[in-house]
């Protein structure tokens, strides 16, 4: 399948957007990026198309600070849910029913930007990590393989656990570094990532740092709380269409 010029057009800009709010407040390219994609695109091409912009912002988050050794050795055993659910879930995101993908993936926003308003701030005892970290890595993961979308329940969780500023930045690069890489894994063995998805994915990594750049300009100019309340305002609207259109 082919994606006509308007598509390409559309995708550039959403990457843009996407990438100026992860330069603003460290995360969003992802959900943004789906929410927006599967306006013009079936949920499992959007999610291909965010591999590569997905992987490479990632991976620049996860090696920006300190070495991510130990983080990792903390969240392995969450890790290896997140892989082990994704992997269990890709066949919703790709598979014949792309109406219940959608529906899915506007539930998933709605969620994340309901968290998000209400300003919910949860703590985790580390005693529990070795039991909770695992389960919220695979339920994260039904979440990926189902809407592509890898924020719920892994970023309030990540949140709650005590980590440090610059952990907590580390250790979401981290845990969507790894969603993308076991989505990526979902879609090939579903053969739903295709060649022509696969070049849209490549050229939407400029727009991506290009946004991304300009978001980290804007960073030290704009008021972060309003800007946070304005981006979880716009994905609850994004995730209610989304709805609304799958059950249509």
């Amino acid at each position: 399948m082919e994606f006509a010029a308007p598509v390409w057009i559309f995708a550039g800009l959403t990457f843009v957007v996407a990438g100026l709010t992860k330069g603003v407040i460290g995360m969003g390219l992802p959900t943004i990026a789906m929410g927006l994609l599967s306006l013009v695109l079936a949920p499992a091409q959007a999610a291909a198309v965010l591999v590569v912009p997905s992987l490479v912002t990632n991976v620049w988050q996860l090696f920006a600070g300190a070495s991510p050794a130990a983080l990792f050795r903390r969240l392995c055993s969450m890790m290896a849910g997140v892989v082990a659910g994704t992997l269990a879930g890709a066949g919703i995101l790709a598979g014949d029913n792309a109406g219940l993908a959608v529906v899915a993936l506007g539930v998933a926003l709605v969620l994340y930007a309901l968290i998000g308003l209400a300003g919910v701030k949860l703590v985790v005892a580390h005693r529990h990590e070795i039991w909770l970290g695992p389960l919220v890595g695979a339920t994260t993961g039904l979440f990926t393989g189902a809407t592509g979308v890898f924020v719920l329940p892994a970023v309030p969780y990540l949140q709650a656990i005590g980590l440090a500023k610059g952990e907590l930045v580390q250790a979401l690069g981290l845990s969507f570094t790894v969603s993308t890489l076991a989505l990526a894994a979902g879609l090939l063995r579903m053969e739903a990532f295709s060649s022509i998805s696969a070049g849209l994915s490549l050229l939407a990594l400029a727009p991506a740092l290009f946004g991304m750049w300009l978001g980290q300009g804007l960073r030290q100019r704009l008021d972060a709380a309003t800007f946070r309340r304005v981006f979880f305002a716009g994905l609850f609207l994004l995730g209610l269409y989304l709805v609304l259109r799958g059950i249509a």
